[in-house]
């Protein structure tokens, strides 16, 4: 069962989606929130798997609210606004649909979080195997990857690199997708750009990190994060 809230000012968009959304049923509606703020309330106090999120809200915009999370749950966007697309999967958003939307609209990026979840939930049962390994695509073929030799991942435009010990492949997968699959004990994002091992790691020094011979930014806002790996 995933577990959802609605966060919209419009009383029309709260009932559409709850009728479409009874119809799968496997989701849960867990609170109709009118406002950004009666949101940040609500996710201070309970955990969902994702949410629904309208842009155009008063005193406080839905992206502007997005950026306020620093654990938000998995969100799908919906607006009748397209011109915030780009900056809503620069925050890694899982979809971003366009007021009005039909049933299928709505079923096509529901399914994504339930994909998303599904394999999050498999790789993190078997974390503590070795020899845990799954498949990517890149370059017209499916490559096996044990995660024991993945270094590091590093965005590249809508793909990216997988660092492994011995070589280097780019898939097409973006680094969002990989940070939702892989287990965040094991795997730590360091940068808007790069996803690290961290039991790779060799070193922090000031705002790098250093696998092998490999030289790693540390962005400003994963600053925090990365702090924790030492001084908890």
């Amino acid at each position: 069962m995933l577990k959802y809230i609605i966060v919209d000012d419009e009383p029309l968009a709260h009932e559409i989606i709850e009728e479409f959304c009874s119809m799968l049923p496997h989701l849960q509606l867990e609170k109709n929130c009118y406002s950004a703020m009666e949101a940040i309330q609500y996710l201070n106090e309970h955990t969902v798997d994702f949410m629904f999120l309208d842009i155009n809200m008063p005193k406080l915009k839905g992206i502007d609210f997005l950026k306020t999370l620093s654990n938000p749950p998995k969100t799908i966007i919906t607006t009748a606004y397209k011109e915030h697309a780009i900056e809503g999967f620069e925050l890694n958003v899982v979809d971003y649909i366009l007021k009005p939307f039909s049933f299928d609209r709505l079923v096509k990026a529901v399914n994504k979080v339930s994909e998303s979840q599904a394999l999050k939930t498999v790789l993190n049962e078997v974390a503590s195997d070795t020899s845990t390994r799954f498949f990517i695509k890149g370059n017209k073929k499916h490559y096996q990857i044990d995660l024991k030799d993945l270094l590091y991942i590093e965005a590249y435009g809508n793909y990216t690199k997988l660092f492994l010990e011995n070589d280097m492949i780019i898939s097409h997968e973006k680094i969002s997708y990989y940070e939702s699959i892989l287990n965040e004990n094991n795997f730590l994002r360091v940068h808007k750009s790069f996803l690290v091992a961290i039991d790779k790691i060799k070193f922090i020094e000031g705002n790098r990190i250093l696998i092998n011979e490999h030289k790693i930014p540390i962005g400003q806002t994963y600053k925090s994060s990365v702090n924790k790996l030492y001084n908890s």
